[in-house]
């Protein structure tokens, strides 16, 4: 992978990776677009940990505080309201976690296909804007229940089809339950974090024990550009959907849908 290619992938993944356009439909648009071969694993794992150290870093006061409420589920309080949220994030990643082990290969293989993230990016995209439009908005994060959990972790599980995105399909159902926006985003925020460190996890694995060479310091540099770019990204995410909701991320994802079917299909 040359700098250049590097740069620009880095530099979209960060975007991408925490606003509700899909990461992975921009991933398979840009090399396409470029003629580039594909970014390959090394690549993968580092700008996952990238995006890992962006949302730890934003939302670090929150993430102390689910430590500090996996302590208290330890200690036998069950009752409190970071134990609460402690336990929403840990089942709310089994369903994730579970399918991209029985299914991150089968998808990698079949599904990322332009014509999917045309369907995927389109389909829910709709669906989010009606969510935010017409759902109630009367729950905030403290209000989270073990049964909201699951369901949002449920659909997290839909984000690895291509042109999903994580947090688009996790935000929508969080309005779709009636969260307020910004407590429906800082909670797919959250769930995404454990999510991400065992993706990063099991794709590092397979490099280490793999026969991929590694150009080490170009992997920290894409680490570095991944990290600044999604803390970002998240900020921005954060401000203009208290503004202005999810309207604007619905037209992006109509106009990409558009754009790949013009360029690719």
């Amino acid at each position: 992978m040359g700098m250049m290619q590097l740069i620009v992938l880095a530099v979209v993944q960060g975007l991408t990776e925490f606003l509700p356009i899909s990461s992975s439909g921009h991933l398979i648009l840009v090399p396409n677009f470029f003629g580039w071969t594909d970014q390959g694993l090394a690549f993968d794992v580092a700008v996952h940990f990238g995006s890992l150290i962006a949302v730890c870093i934003f939302f670090r006061y929150d993430i102390a505080e689910l430590i500090r409420g996996a302590g208290d589920i330890l200690t036998g309080n069950n009752h409190s309201g970071r134990a609460r949220m402690a336990w929403g994030i840990g089942l709310g990643t089994i369903p994730a976690a579970l399918a991209g082990l029985l299914f991150a290969g089968w998808i990698a293989e079949n599904l990322r296909d332009p014509m999917v993230v045309v369907f995927t990016l389109s389909g829910y995209g709709i669906l989010m804007a009606l969510a935010d439009r017409y759902a109630p908005a009367g729950k905030n994060i403290t209000d989270i229940r073990v049964r909201d959990a699951v369901v949002i972790g449920l659909a997290q599980a839909l984000a690895l089809i291509p042109g999903t995105s994580r947090s688009g399909v996790t935000i929508t159902v969080g309005r779709l339950l009636g969260f307020a926006r910004q407590d429906a985003a800082r909670f797919s925020f959250l769930l995404s974090t454990p999510v991400i460190l065992l993706a990063t996890m099991y794709q590092g694995v397979k490099l280490v024990t793999g026969d991929e060479v590694v150009a080490w310091d170009n992997l920290a540099f894409a680490v570095l550009i991944t990290a600044v770019v999604a803390y970002i990204s998240i900020e921005f995410f954060m401000r203009v959907v208290s503004k202005l909701g999810l309207l604007p991320f619905t037209i992006y994802r109509l106009l990409l849908a558009s754009v790949i079917v013009y360029v690719l299909i």
